[in-house]
């Protein structure tokens, strides 16, 4: 039960956002630029630093939805995001999204635990600046939703058809169309 009163039925950040709309534009017009907007990464290697980073955080319904974004990115490879949060050094992912998780991870931790080291280590393996900025970004932008869905006691479902459905309709759709369509459901 969550600790304040939201939308029933409603699961994960979109209860909260149905709660008080006029923060869940801005959050999810800075999850387009970031998750769909144009870059170097991939949708899918961006959806695996926030499902990475969720994952850390033991953040359920985050690690659930943006593993399924990210699996429908990747073509359906669950395997390869449950392997990301397992033990991403590990997992058949570039060298240069390993050195970028190993800045996520440190991020996830406190921002001050990244290193000079870190970031030449992720430039050492053809990170651009760019790329560095928006892990950190991605992972400072998921801790704070980690931290709101959670914080609230939001309702995840157990259902994986549930995050598969959705994961599917975000990636198609992208998040700001995510966002008017909770907007329309809450007026």
């Amino acid at each position: 039960m969550a600790h304040i009163s939201l939308p029933e039925g409603i699961p994960g950040i979109r209860g909260p956002m149905m709660f008080r709309p006029e923060t869940a534009r801005p959050l999810n017009d800075l999850a387009e630029v970031l998750l769909r907007g144009p870059s170097t990464l991939t949708r899918g290697e961006r959806e695996l630093i926030a499902t990475y980073v969720s994952s850390q955080n033991e953040c359920v319904y985050c690690q659930t939805i943006h593993g399924a974004i990210a699996a429908h990115h990747l073509g359906g490879d669950e395997p390869l995001v449950l392997s990301v949060k397992r033990d991403f050094e590990h997992a058949d992912i570039s060298p240069k999204l390993k050195a970028l998780l190993v800045i996520a991870g440190k991020v996830q931790q406190g921002g001050r635990h990244v290193t000079a080291d870190d970031v030449a280590a992720a430039r050492g393996q053809g990170a651009t600046d760019l790329e560095i900025h928006d892990t950190v970004l991605i992972s400072a932008m998921f801790c704070m939703c980690n931290r709101y869905v959670d914080g609230l006691a939001t309702w995840a479902p157990d259902d994986p058809e549930f995050y598969r459905q959705r994961g599917a309709m975000v990636a198609t759709n992208g998040y700001t169309a995510s966002v008017t369509g909770v907007l329309a459901t809450a007026s």
